[in-house]
């Protein structure tokens, strides 16, 4: 089966602006930033890069680091994408408190859900994929080990309108919350997994995608309802193969009818219209989406 590349186009409130040697520079809302980026290994398109701050890295890839920023950028702003509004940040992990590069992944899941459909979204971070999915019609179950997250998550929601949605805001462990799920019978027609590489539940379990990312995926897998749209699997864990999550998903939807893609996830830059990869994918599709 051919892999997929999967890319999220600019839109008005986030552009990757340009990007090469190591780096990018992305404009979300008003301000731009600079960002390390290991898989920029071309030229940038700019001799010069003019921003309103800049991550400088530790001295290594998993971890370090802090924001160089100019006085004008507050603490946070609101962005949008569609309906949904949602807070950008310059975080201490050097993300802005959310990931562009899920929106081909949102748009896709949202075209899928009817009013109505229930919505599991693991791992959900600031809330905007949950958000997307409420503008849908969808109902949510939002879970994340942070409290901190599902907080800003809240926030989102009603920065969205959307704060009497119906949408369960959970924080949890991960696979403790799906096993618990899968004894009380519990059915989603749409399940969006995007595990870190490592973390820790609130009462301090501890994550490990390479060890514990085949029971997330059967576990979602016995949480799918007969009439189930779909599954998608994120990773940003680069030493990892689309090859690899693509077989796992296989495995794990065997029986199930439906088609199943995988590959890279990218965002175009708007210097050149070249695909910046950022993460892999697979996803499962029901045979009535």
């Amino acid at each position: 089966m051919p892999l997929t590349v999967l890319v999220t186009e600019p839109w008005p409130d986030y552009g990757l602006i340009d990007s090469g040697g190591g780096r990018k520079l992305e404009r979300y809302g008003p301000y731009k930033f600079i960002r390390p980026e290991p898989q920029a290994m071309w030229r940038p398109a700019a001799a010069e890069w003019q921003a309103d701050g800049e991550f400088v890295g530790g001295s290594d890839e998993e971890g370090g680091g802090r924001w160089l920023l100019q006085p004008q950028v507050p603490a946070r702003w609101p962005l949008a994408r569609g309906d949904v509004r949602f807070h950008a940040s310059n975080t201490a992990f050097r993300h802005l408190a959310f990931f562009p590069d899920m929106g081909a992944q949102w748009d896709w899941a949202a075209a899928r859900l009817r009013p109505g459909m229930k919505l599991l979204n693991m791992f959900g971070y600031t809330g905007v994929g949950s958000l997307v999915a409420a503008a849908a019609g969808a109902e949510v179950t939002h879970v994340d080990a942070s409290k901190k997250a599902v907080a800003s998550a809240r926030e989102n929601a009603a920065l969205s309108g959307l704060d009497g949605a119906p949408v369960r805001w959970l924080v949890d462990d991960a696979l403790k919350f799906l096993r618990r799920e899968v004894r009380r019978g519990s059915r989603y027609h749409g399940i969006l997994l995007d595990p870190p590489k490592y973390g820790r539940g609130p009462d301090g379990e501890v994550w490990s995608l390479e060890r514990d990312l085949p029971e997330l995926v059967h576990l979602a897998r016995q949480l799918l309802a007969d009439d189930a749209a779909f599954l998608v699997l994120t990773v940003y864990a680069i030493r990892l193969s689309a090859l690899a999550l693509q077989a796992l998903m296989d495995e794990a939807m065997a029986g199930a009818g439906g088609s199943i893609e995988a590959g890279d996830m990218g965002v175009r830059e708007e210097a050149r219209g070249l695909i910046l990869p950022t993460a892999i994918f697979a996803r499962w599709q029901g045979g009535a989406g």
